[in-house]
């Protein structure tokens, strides 16, 4: 099979042409490999280019050098990686073809080969296997481009061995499984239950890795469901999830919101019931800082439904928090969201927040202790939102004896 398509072609930079020239000119063959093949089969541009080679590391240092060729990111050469910079514009990251020798479950140690075949062969799906020379010559030895066409997602050989390699590739094949299939049910029953009898081997996997993986999975094709399709399967608490996941909250989430771009985590959170458990999720994924407090917030502001000035409280807790305005607001835009109040959403989203009247300039002079004043300055701004942010400076300092006494403890003298 030959590919001669516009995508194909676009890849051929005038990088792309001096990389080509120089393993030509030294007899080594170069392949565009893995997901950039699966893409252009598919129609699609793909955003980064892999390639494999016989030559060995060495061997292409030694030419690109010989070239005045650049090489960067000198990390990947323990893997067999070598990262050309070409016209300081372009990289391109080349891996020597490898087998694997041994494999524990989450890394393994190679060895190179000048066998194309062997190399596919420890890929993880037939639609990754497959490589493509730049005469556009398609090497396919696993039938790969026929589960393409059926949009079929299928492990090289056995699927037990395949995910026994790398326990990841659980996660993977539920990825690229909302990639290329058209249907959200159309799984092979026989994966399916290699996967959820192997399920246990991702505990030995490390938080940053699943998340990464998971956070793909959910906000790519069909990915809800496919979530709750994990979760049936019992993956669930090898992700940082409760025991019984809540999949009635889940999919409750996924009707009330169909048509609506929402952030991975709030996924997540809809299938913990507490603070706690929200704790446990984030101590094996090790989200971000924003993600992170994205799903403490959701877990404690979620279903508050207040129909009198309904963005009174979302408004307060923008005016109050100790994080980044825009965080908050993002936040409350998404626990809106999620409870299905769109237009309020929209609402928080455009909100322009007023400024207090008052500054700690002239508050200074009211408030005897700066230890005193974050409570005076949140009980003022709490004041003035209730009352439609009308009071202005005169009447919001009348207020802080009052706050003083009923809200600050008086500050202990020193003893001299």
């Amino acid at each position: 099979m030959k590919l001669d398509s516009k995508e194909f072609k676009a890849v051929f930079t005038p990088e792309l042409e001096t990389l080509a020239n120089i393993f030509r000119k030294n007899n080594y063959e170069i392949r565009i490999a893995g997901g950039a093949v699966r893409d252009l089969l598919m129609g699609k541009q793909p955003k980064d280019l892999d390639f494999a080679t016989v030559a060995t590391p060495d061997e292409m240092k030694e030419m690109l050098n010989n070239e005045g060729i650049r090489m960067i990111n000198p990390k990947g050469e323990a893997h067999g990686t070598i990262t050309a910079r070409i016209n300081d514009s372009q990289n391109f990251e080349i891996t020597t073809l490898r087998i694997d020798i041994e494999t524990d479950g989450r890394h393994a140690k190679v060895q190179f080969t000048k066998d194309w075949r062997l190399d596919a062969n420890r890929r993880d799906l037939t639609i990754n296997s497959m490589f493509l020379d730049l005469d556009g010559t398609v090497y396919d030895y696993f039938h790969g481009y026929d589960d393409l066409v059926k949009r079929r997602v299928v492990f090289v050989g056995h699927a037990e061995d395949r995910i026994r390699e790398d326990y990841l590739r659980i996660l993977r094949f539920f990825r690229f499984f909302g990639r290329i299939s058209t249907d959200p049910n159309n799984y092979d029953s026989e994966t399916i239950n290699v996967i959820k009898a192997n399920a246990s081997g991702l505990d030995r996997i490390a938080g940053e890795r699943i998340w990464s993986e998971l956070r793909l999975i959910l906000s790519g094709n069909h990915g809800p469901l496919i979530f709750d399709k994990m979760l049936s399967i019992g993956l669930g608490p090898h992700l940082g999830l409760p025991e019984e996941p809540n999949r009635k909250e889940l999919l409750s989430l996924i009707e009330r919101t169909r048509g609506t771009v929402l952030n991975p985590v709030t996924y997540l959170s809809a299938c913990i019931n507490d603070l706690k458990e929200a704790l446990t999720l984030n101590a094996r994924l090790k989200m971000s800082t924003f993600e992170r407090e994205l799903a403490y917030f959701i877990v404690e502001h979620r279903a508050e439904n207040c129909d009198i000035k309904p963005l009174l409280r979302f408004q307060k807790l923008m005016l109050n928090t100790k994080f980044k305005v825009s965080d908050v607001r993002q936040w409350c835009v998404e626990v809106l969201l999620y409870d299905g109040r769109s237009e309020l959403a929209e609402e928080i989203k455009q909100w322009e927040m007023p400024r207090l009247p008052v500054t700690g300039s002239d508050l200074k002079f009211h408030v005897p202790n700066a230890r005193q004043m974050s409570v005076v300055v949140s009980e003022l701004k709490n004041y003035w939102a209730d009352n439609d942010y009308k009071p202005e400076a005169e009447e919001l300092l009348a207020l802080v004896p009052k706050i003083l006494e009923e809200n600050v403890q008086p500050v202990p003298k020193k003893k001299k």
